[in-house]
């Protein structure tokens, strides 16, 4: 009796008894189930295009925000302009040298995009026709990878594989169509190790041609996390870096240098979090709420299949999207939840002295060198906060930070989302007001006897 696979699956025989009449393949592997079954059921659970589709789709019209799209938030940066040149959107970048400012006392002498680290964000919407100009103004060659777009092959970015290096002084030109939507990411793409380091890094925003109206929010912020190598009292980064990073980012920027993330209470909210750190994933976490995880390197979730997050991990090269209502007013802190990525260098290379008793050792090296040494550590970071001391030139310590009740001991990647009822503007309303009776505060005597507590 001749077997057929189409008559395997007509007559409803298992798949476990088919394998079983086939036998194995070579090699006394098990023969592929794809075998038993015609390739219009293998492919069917599958879409049709992983790369976007045909090129030679027909552009549609420029999109422009505010009519046609709400415009992303960018704390401490920027979304890039452009001019529309026969119905292209045109875009100008210049990679060169910049003076950044990490946080205040804090700088180092990096290279960006159109004068920024990180926070040069180019905004568009899906089905245009844009080009880009990426003029060199470096003393090296460089290129821009579009990473997670969809794209011809000749326009990825990779020097040496896709096109020539752009050479010092040269202006090259990137052209496609848009045939996605979601939140992506640029980076360079020659020497990367070096130039990513150094800042070459930003955020590619496309928002859809037709948003559904349930996506629709009121605050769209983008935050791109890095982290760095930069040695105290120096400005250089340091791009061979594997391990020890001391200098962790906000689209450029650590704590207390993060701009505030203002929104009006029960505004619906997404942040937009890409990672292109050197080597460090980042568990984003926000207080005080739980969010939605909405998007996936640029690919929008079905309402049915998002789930619930208080921290979302975004790995190195991915982008997440998450979304919240922000029904709950004050200061939410956010931050990576690795705890060393809330710092700055200062909370490096200190010998490990928690809960030493060094006053006699204090007194014995202040004797031999005459006084003035103070050591640090035997109380964590208490020393740094609390104890009036000088720092070296140019560096930033994770502690000492002045906030409403005292001074913090958190830095690095680390911002605050400021959730007011009333706002005249999104400016830093400044602390919150908690009401009263509601802020956590010394317990007092008699309460601690009537509820039988023995501090």
């Amino acid at each position: 009796m001749k077997i057929t696979r189409r008559g395997l699956l007509t007559k409803g025989t298992t798949l476990a008894g088919a394998a079983a009449l086939v036998g194995t393949s070579a090699g006394n592997q098990p023969a592929m189930a794809s075998s038993l079954i015609d390739d219009d059921v293998v492919y069917k659970r599958w879409e049709k295009s992983y790369s976007g589709g045909p090129l030679d789709i027909k552009p549609l019209a420029p999109g422009l925000p505010g009519e046609h799209y709400r415009p992303v938030i960018v704390p401490n940066g920027e979304a890039m302009p452009f001019r529309i040149v026969n119905g292209v959107k045109v875009f100008h970048i210049t990679v060169g040298r910049v003076d950044h400012e990490f946080t205040p006392g804090l700088e180092a002498d990096m290279w960006g995009y159109n004068g920024r680290i990180n926070s040069s964000v180019i905004e568009a919407v899906e089905g245009e026709h844009i080009r880009i100009y990426v003029t060199n103004n470096l003393e090296v060659p460089t290129t821009i990878h579009w990473h997670g777009l969809f794209l011809p092959n000749g326009m990825d970015g990779v020097a040496g594989v896709t096109q020539p290096v752009i050479k010092p002084g040269q202006t090259f030109r990137y052209e496609w169509t848009l045939r996605q939507f979601g939140t992506f990411m640029y980076h360079a793409h020659y020497d990367t190790m070096t130039q990513e380091a150094m800042g070459l890094t930003g955020m590619f925003i496309v928002h859809p041609r037709h948003p559904d109206p349930d996506d629709q929010v009121d605050r769209d912020f983008v935050l791109l996390m890095n982290e760095y190598k930069l040695e105290v009292g120096t400005r250089k980064i340091d791009p061979n870096e594997m391990t020890d990073f001391n200098v962790l980012t906000l689209n450029g920027r650590s704590f207390p240098g993060t701009e505030p993330l203002v929104i009006k209470q029960n505004q619906r909210v997404r942040v937009r979090i890409g990672n292109l750190s050197a080597m460090d994933h980042h568990p984003f976490h926000i207080h005080g709420y739980r969010f939605k995880v909405t998007a996936t390197d640029g690919e929008r979730i079905p309402a049915s299949a998002q789930w619930p997050e208080t921290s979302v991990l975004v790995a190195v090269g991915q982008t997440r999207e998450i979304e919240f209502i922000a029904d709950a007013p004050g200061d939410w802190i956010a931050h990576c939840h690795m705890t060393h990525h809330t710092m700055t260098q200062m909370g490096h290379g200190l010998t490990n002295m928690i809960d030493m008793d060094i006053a006699g050792l204090t007194s014995q090296i202040n004797n031999v060198i005459g006084g003035g040494y103070m050591p640090m550590g035997e109380k964590g970071m208490y020393d740094m906060a609390f104890m009036q001391m000088d720092m070296p030139e140019n560096s930033r310590p994770m502690a000492g930070v002045p906030l409403q009740y005292g001074k913090g001991t958190m830095g690095g990647l680390f911002t605050i989302f400021k959730i007011r009822e009333k706002l005249s503007s999104y400016k830093d309303p400044g602390w919150y007001k908690h009401p009263a009776g509601t802020v956590a505060r010394i317990a007092e005597d008699a309460e601690l006897r009537a509820d039988g507590i023995k501090a």
